[in-house]
This record gives structure tokens, sequence and C-alpha cells, in this order.
């Protein structure tokens, strides 16, 4: 699988728009904002949640979002999807029937901006999950990767107020997807991986925010045993991930991280004084908004 199979599309006119404003000096300014906008989503004609996105690969999200809520199975055929953006809607059909009138009771908000929802029972499989224990991420290739997802066009160097999530190989970035909220991001490379077929096998996740609960949740899910973000940590995050052994790396920027969790995983096969700081040389940083 090439790299950046899948990017961000800041030149999208929907996605974001120009508006005025004035700058620290008082003078008149325009400026690039993004544009979010409800999509809901049915299975099967029962509606199940409507969610603040920025509109692109509403297919992926969709079903990403299905799968890492255990709505979906990984036997599960797609018979259709069907999206409206005139009118906010994306239909996925299964050759299952499925009926989650009881699921839907037990709803529990998300930390994410943009919240999101979850189920209560979100973690019914998580702990069934045995994450492969001789994946390996070697330093060298962690700062090729975020050098080259820092410097990849985006939604946030172009607009900010967006997350962004990328499915990694070693070195490679692969897919590369962005959002108002975090979750909205990773569920869409879940449906990703779904839909065309791509193993979780020798694979690691980046992200741009924090290390929640809901992201080691959803990243163990996916059956991925690297997380890194260039934020911090969630104390439930931790402990999740400690307990999924997950590889948790936190406040990974330049030469600097912390790693919280399944540090064995990790070869430091890299000199950390010869890389490059991040900083002064970049026009922006995707950082947390």
């Amino acid at each position: 699988m090439k790299e950046f199979a899948v990017t961000p599309k800041p030149d999208d006119p929907r996605l974001t728009q120009r508006v005025s404003g004035q700058d620290e000096t008082g003078q008149l300014i325009e400026t690039s904002v993004v544009v979010e906008r409800p999509l809901t989503l049915f299975l099967n004609g029962q509606e199940i949640v409507t969610m603040m996105t920025i509109g692109d690969y509403p297919e992926y999200l969709a079903v990403g979002y299905l799968i890492n809520q255990n709505m979906l199975r990984a036997d599960d055929t797609i018979t259709g999807i069907d999206v409206d953006m005139e009118i906010d809607t994306v239909v996925v059909r299964t050759e299952r029937k499925t009926d989650f009138e009881e699921k839907l009771k037990k709803k529990t908000l998300t930390s994410g901006c943009a919240q999101g929802t979850v189920f209560g029972d979100l973690m019914e499989k998580f702990e069934e999950i045995a994450l492969p224990k001789d994946a390996v991420l070697r330093t060298s290739w962690l700062y090729r990767l975020t050098k080259k997802i820092n410097t990849a066009p985006s939604l946030y160097l172009e607009a900010g107020a967006i997350h962004g999530c990328v499915l990694c190989e070693e070195d490679r970035p692969l897919v590369y997807m962005e959002d108002v909220g975090r979750h909205n991001a990773i569920d869409k490379i879940a449906g990703y991986m779904f839909m065309e077929g791509v193993k979780p096998e020798g694979k690691l996740f980046y992200t741009t925010g924090r290390l929640t609960s809901e992201m080691v949740i959803k990243t163990v899910q996916m059956r991925i045993p690297i997380l890194v973000s260039r934020s911090g940590f969630t104390a439930w995050g931790v402990e999740l991930a400690r307990k999924a052994n997950l590889t948790l790396i936190g406040r990974a920027k330049g030469s600097r991280f912390i790693v919280l969790s399944g540090a064995e995983r990790i070869v430091y096969d890299a000199d950390a004084r010869t890389v490059v700081e991040e900083g002064r040389q970049r026009k922006a940083s995707l950082v947390d908004d």
C-alpha cells in the first residue's frame, strides 16, 4: 500500500469557507474556517446517531462508526450505502437484519471535541482482544513518520480547528483522515480498513488529539497494537492501555516522546540528538485545539 493512499482535502471548497475579521492590530483580514455539518446515520432503516462532521468520506465514517460501536461484525456483508448530503443522511444496509433499540438507550457522551456519542457497552469486546506482542516500533520510523505527517497538506494547516488520525506502517503514513472530532477521524479509518480489506497486522496509529479512553478502546478494537499522539494522556486512557498491553506514546514532538504503556515494543535505533526540533521553521503545527 502506497504512502498517503488517502489524504485530507484542503482544496475542497465544501470543507472550508472564507470569513472576514480583524487581526491583533485591528486590520481587516480574511481567513479560512472549517465547515461542520450534521450527518444522520441510519442502519437498515433504524436511526442510529447524528454526528457533527466536515462531511468528507461519509461512507467510511458511517461504516467505521458502526464497527467501533460493535453494530457491524467482521463477517457482515454490506449490501449498500446511500449518501444524501442534501438532507445530511447516510444509510448503511446489511444482509443481516439488525435491531439495536435496547443498545441505543445506553448512550455516553465522549470527552472528545465536537462531543461524540458512544454506547454503554462499548467495552463488550475489549477484554477479549489480544494484541500481538511481536509488534515493533523503531524510533527512526517514529521520527520520519511525524515529519511526513506534520508537513503534509491538511485542513489544519489551511484553517485549524480540526483533528487528524493516520494509519501507518513502519515509517509510511498510509491513510490520513481529518474531522472536527478525533473520534470521527478514527472511525473513518476503521471504515476504510473494513471496506478496502486493509488488515491491522504491522500497523500503528497516529493521532493529533489527546489519548483518552475512547481513543485507546477504539484502537484496541481495531487490533492495532501501537498508538502515538502529539498530545497528552488521560489517566483512564493509560489504565486501559496497560490492561490491553497497547503501546501508548504521547507528547511526540521532534525528538521527544513519552511512553506510558507497552514500552517493550520500542527499539531505540535513532540518536534523538540528530533530530531537528519542530517549531520556528514551520508555519503551524498539528496541536490539540
